[in-house]
């Protein structure tokens, strides 16, 4: 078993250093600084996040999506035929994001992620998975004035996407995940999701993670096993049903098992961490599973953020030597 994380991670440094993300940024928005020099503080933050986590034991990590204003927005200001709007709550959280408005067609007109995903790789010694917000997460959380259908919306989002995770293929990347929360608030569109996922993988040949959270698959499984992705990613968590969801039929893909509350500040004990493993591999092989926070950690201190990744990596750590000493 490994350890992985899901994308975003606390910007915000712990008092008393400064936080000279949130002061860069808001002399960016004034124009007293220019694009380069913001770029130069996200570098540095960056690099900040990523050592972190390889400090803490994250066997793949990400690159902590420092530059990212949010997972809708980061795309669509990137993507032709979007404008962007007002504000607009993130699910149930505390977060907002600026709604996208798809006024044209979308296409896809250069790289987005790989200059994130190469500058990550060059400053860690561990793997690193790029994360791209999936299509139809991207048009659930859109405003949507050109096309007839969400279905023609999502496709047409999967065919510019794929370009993008074809983009981070040639750049190196062997493991690439691909964030889908909105399936699990909008089940009743599985069949457009199921579409647009095939358009987004299709000739895509790295290892493809579906990730899922803030909520459950069920009544989406096991259907949802015969989707092009190599691993999937569920919210033990927010999604507490997964554990009764994913025992009902063979779990025939590898799991990205969120069993960390990304959302608590409650740091949970190791003992807790290891049950939740044990658990786990009642279902799953434990070469099939990657344990992870149940979510992105943006919404927590960072210092809790690292002190529940020091428990992950040695609830894992203990539940692999429990299984290693039980084979021998």
């Amino acid at each position: 078993m490994i350890t992985t994380v899901i994308g975003n991670y606390p910007k915000i440094p712990d008092l008393p250093a400064p936080g000279k993300w949130r002061s860069t940024v808001e002399r960016f928005q004034k124009g007293q600084i220019d694009e380069t020099q913001l770029q130069h503080v996200e570098d540095e933050v960056t690099a900040e996040v990523i050592n972190e986590q390889v400090q803490m034991g994250i066997d793949v990590i990400t690159d902590g999506q420092i530059r990212w204003e949010d997972a809708q927005t980061h795309f669509a200001r990137r993507l032709s035929g979007f404008s962007i709007n007002g504000l607009q709550r993130y699910f149930d959280t505390n977060i907002y994001f600026r709604e996208p408005v798809a006024e044209h067609a979308v296409a896809w007109t250069g790289p987005i992620t790989v200059s994130e995903f190469t500058f990550a790789r060059e400053h860690s010694s561990k793997p690193v998975k790029p994360v791209v917000t999936g299509p139809f997460t991207l048009a659930a959380l859109s405003r949507n004035v050109h096309y007839p259908t969400l279905k023609e919306f999502a496709i047409a989002l999967g065919r510019a996407l794929n370009r993008e995770l074809k983009a981070l293929e040639a750049a190196g990347a062997e493991v690439i995940q691909i964030d889908e929360p909105a399936i699990c608030q909008r089940k009743q569109d599985f069949d457009i999701f199921a579409e647009a996922s095939r358009v987004l993988t299709d000739g895509v040949k790295a290892k493809k993670i579906l990730c899922t959270y803030f909520g459950d698959i069920g009544g989406l499984y096991p259907q949802i096993l015969d989707l092009p992705f190599d691993v999937i990613g569920l919210d033990f968590v927010a999604g507490y049903r997964n554990w009764d969801v994913v025992a009902a039929a063979p779990f025939t893909r590898e799991l990205q098992a969120g069993v960390l509350d990304a959302r608590n500040t409650r740091v949970e004990s190791v003992d807790e961490l290891v049950r939740a493993v044990r658990r786990l591999t009642a279902f799953v092989s434990p070469g099939r599973l990657m344990i992870s926070p149940s979510a992105g950690l943006e919404f927590l201190p960072r210092s809790v953020a690292r002190r529940k990744l020091a428990a992950l990596v040695e609830g894992t750590k203990v539940a692999n030597q429990d299984l290693k000493g039980a084979r021998t």
